[in-house]
């Protein structure tokens, strides 16, 4: 398989995260048809682009905030005290979605390590949060490490390492108490 470019690497992120988002079923209440979503799009000096997105807000002023996703940095509210940035990496993209139950977050990383690293990072961060690793180290030829904690709080982590750089996508869905 050829080699991505960082930008377009960043895009496949971020095209994943949005079709994982449109993917997530609507409140039960929630009409069926869903209700177009604003974005909007930033350069920055360097000519790199930020994208974020955002469910339309609500006429409700107690309702939680909207779902959304960035690209190139944690999106804002995202609980990294929950998803800690392993140390040397940088974010591709990330999102996070606190109005639902169970809350979900999800992360994009890559970082010069190997995929061994990212798990042994994550494992010893999430075990310390009462999270319990489940069995298993790979799925098929992918390193992917799913964690429990209680009944009903999942955080799987997958990693893919090429050329000397580990892309770790990192997917929560935790009680709304837990994102933090």
């Amino acid at each position: 398989m050829g080699k991505l470019k960082p930008t377009g690497l960043a895009l496949l992120a971020a095209a994943t995260l949005f079709a994982t988002a449109a993917c997530t079923p609507t409140a039960p209440g929630n009409g069926s048809s869903p209700e177009p979503s604003a974005s909007k799009q930033t350069a920055t000096s360097t000519g790199s682009s930020t994208a974020t997105a955002s469910a339309p807000a609500s006429q409700d002023p107690s309702a939680s905030p909207s779902p959304s996703a960035t690209v190139g940095a944690l999106v804002e509210g995202f609980p990294s005290k929950l998803l800690p940035l392993m140390p040397g990496a940088k974010v591709l993209s990330s999102s996070f979605d606190k109005t639902g139950t169970p809350a979900t977050a999800a992360m994009v990383g890559s970082v010069g390590a190997p995929a061994a690293d990212v798990l042994a990072f994550y494992t010893k961060e999430l075990e310390a949060q009462g999270f319990k690793a489940v069995p298993g180290e790979s799925v098929e030829t992918v390193a992917s490490k799913d964690f429990l904690r209680g009944e009903n709080e999942t955080i799987n982590v997958a990693v893919v390492h090429n050329g000397g750089v580990s892309t770790f996508t990192i997917g929560a869905n935790v009680s709304p108490e837990s994102a933090k």
